[in-house]
């Protein structure tokens, strides 16, 4: 039974954070899922959000931030006192931290309207080579078919994951395309039909977000292979 903590452990500690993939080894989780995308500046920064309203106690774009101007803010008071003053991590920061602690990394490049696809992939390549992530204990997903393409380009070697909320009729097509290693979906929108296809056909499947264990034990049933979820430490 594999597990991933959602934002590195979402349920217990600031999403996205390196106190969250803190938590996640402390509870044993083998592998911490976060987001990337890029700063005003060009750094590929672990965030969610297409702002910073949420999670933090600042207001703006991440595109429209440099990361001097991100690393000014506290992205864990709004969870609990406890981690008031947590910063934004990049991503040579959560590489480092997910070495040290001996986690496997599921990677999302995350994507919104007006982003630089290329030059965000190509900036997730160049910082991945300098760290030297063990390309087996790295996997990198998202849910545009075009970043996917990008990265089968520019780094080969690194298994991509497919995302998806419910999966489309054309998935084997689309899971070629890219010579993809795995499927990641929404678990309410998995049929037991789909599942069992899509390991016929050789993927690994992971289901996000079920953050209670009792409502995914057919899940694994039909031969879901890990479960991304906020309370990982729960299962």
């Amino acid at each position: 039974m594999k597990l991933a903590g959602h934002r590195g452990l979402a349920g217990i500690a600031p999403e996205n954070t390196l106190a969250g993939v803190h938590q996640a080894a402390k509870h044993n989780i083998g592998w911490v899922e976060v987001d990337v995308q890029l700063s005003q500046d060009g750094v590929p920064v672990i965030i969610h959000d297409e702002t910073v309203n949420r999670c933090s106690n600042g207001s703006g774009s991440v595109r429209e931030l440099s990361w001097q101007q991100l690393q000014q803010l506290d992205f864990g008071s709004w969870f609990a006192e406890q981690y008031q003053q947590e910063r934004i991590p990049n991503l040579s920061q959560l590489l480092a931290c997910c070495k040290e602690l001996a986690l496997k990394l599921n990677l999302e490049i995350k994507l919104y309207p007006e982003d630089d696809i290329k030059r965000l992939v190509q900036t997730v390549a160049d910082t991945l080579a300098q760290s030297a992530f063990a390309a087996d204990q790295l996997i990198i997903s998202s849910f545009s078919h075009e970043a996917l393409l990008q990265c089968q380009e520019m780094m080969p070697s690194i298994r991509r994951g497919h995302l998806w909320e419910g999966i489309p009729d054309d998935w084997a097509e689309q899971l070629s395309e890219i010579d993809a290693f795995s499927v990641h979906c929404d678990y309410q929108r998995l049929t037991q039909i789909q599942a069992a296809a899509i390991k016929r056909a050789g993927y690994e499947l992971y289901t996000y977000t079920p953050n209670d264990p009792t409502t995914v034990a057919k899940h694994w049933q039909w031969g879901v292979d890990m479960m991304i979820s906020d309370n990982a430490h729960l299962y």
